[in-house]
């Protein structure tokens, strides 16, 4: 008989079996970052509204373990449940759906009103698995590229300053502002999701906040995030003000410099939200410099807490969120 369990130190070994298949990279990562979830123990206590840090599920049956969730509370809105990873066994469709049933129910049930996946273009049983089987809906993309070759000291970086916690309303109106399509109630922000978080230092990712003013009225006119779960790779995502020209050149002229003060190699890529009206200006831009798209994920949404309807369906599905540059 199946059950759903709470992740603890005793599985380590039994997820690395599962997961052998895998690249050497991958299975490592994946065992670093359960080590460090499972001593977490005072966490899984928490109310949901001060929840921070990612946590595990695992399927067992006959004491073998079928499948492994794991959701992460949205910084600064931990109602807003984000599932980073999801592994079962080949073709054992039914466990990765048990798995999703179980966060959606028991987070649910905690006040959580919003869940959200993100899934590699590439990976289209498990985009059907979360749209026909579990009841997700297609929200949008997000693409992101690879900045190579670009000499930052040919363009004079923006004044973007450090963005503190009273922006926090402005920054949240500017993305809110920018949004377009059929789902954009699914994506708005609340001014707490910029907020410098009080726990951040023990997250599993690092990020800078800066934003941009208009001279004259002190208006914020872009926002920028640099982030980062390695120190190596970065990932730049940028909210513009649609009346304003602003020259992405000067924006990654900025950002590049801020982090070659700090590190000496390092990768950058750019987030493109294909949700926002300056999605389409952002990948002439892109395109014109001759950058590449290496990763497009869709952004899958299950709002409200609703029982999962059961599904017939059989799908072969491997692994879902070991894409390690890929950032929320």
């Amino acid at each position: 008989m199946m059950r759903i369990k709470r992740l603890n130190c005793f599985d380590i070994p039994k997820i690395q079996k599962m997961t052998e298949y895998l690249d050497s990279e991958d299975n490592s990562g994946i065992t670093d970052d359960i080590k460090n979830e499972v001593f977490r123990v005072l966490h899984a206590h928490f109310p949901l509204k001060y929840k921070f840090l990612p946590e595990s599920y695992v399927v067992l049956e006959n004491r073998e373990i079928l499948g492994l969730i794991t959701v992460l509370p949205t910084m600064g809105n931990p109602y807003k449940i984000i599932i980073t990873r999801l592994i079962f066994q080949n073709n054992q469709y039914d466990v990765g759906r048990r798995l999703v049933e179980f966060v959606v129910a028991k987070y649910g049930a905690m006040g959580a009103v919003s869940f959200s996946v993100a899934v590699d273009n590439s990976h289209d049983e498990m985009f059907r698995l979360f749209l026909d089987g579990c009841g997700f809906r297609h929200c949008s993309c997000e693409n992101l590229w690879k900045i190579e070759k670009f000499n930052f000291e040919d363009y004079p970086p923006l004044p973007f300053r450090v963005c503190q916690n009273s922006d926090a309303k402005k920054v949240s109106e500017l993305y809110n502002s920018e949004l377009t399509g059929l789902y954009k109630p699914a994506l708005l922000k609340i001014k707490t999701e910029y907020k410098e978080p009080f726990f951040g230092g023990i997250t599993n990712f690092y990020k800078n906040r800066y934003v941009l003013e208009e001279a004259s009225n002190k208006r914020i006119i872009a926002y920028l995030s640099v982030t980062t779960g390695d120190n190596i790779n970065f990932i730049l995502d940028v909210s513009t003000c649609g009346g304003y020209d602003i020259s992405y050149d000067e924006i990654l002229s900025f950002a590049i410099k801020e982090i070659s003060l700090r590190k000496s190699k390092y990768y950058i890529f750019l987030k493109q939200k294909k949700y926002t009206n300056s999605s389409e200006k952002l990948e002439e831009y892109l395109h014109s410099k001759g950058f590449n798209c290496i990763q497009t994920r869709n952004i899958l949404v299950k709002e409200f807490y609703k029982p999962i309807k059961q599904s017939e369906n059989s799908l072969q599905v491997f692994l879902f969120g070991e894409n390690g540059i890929a950032a929320n």
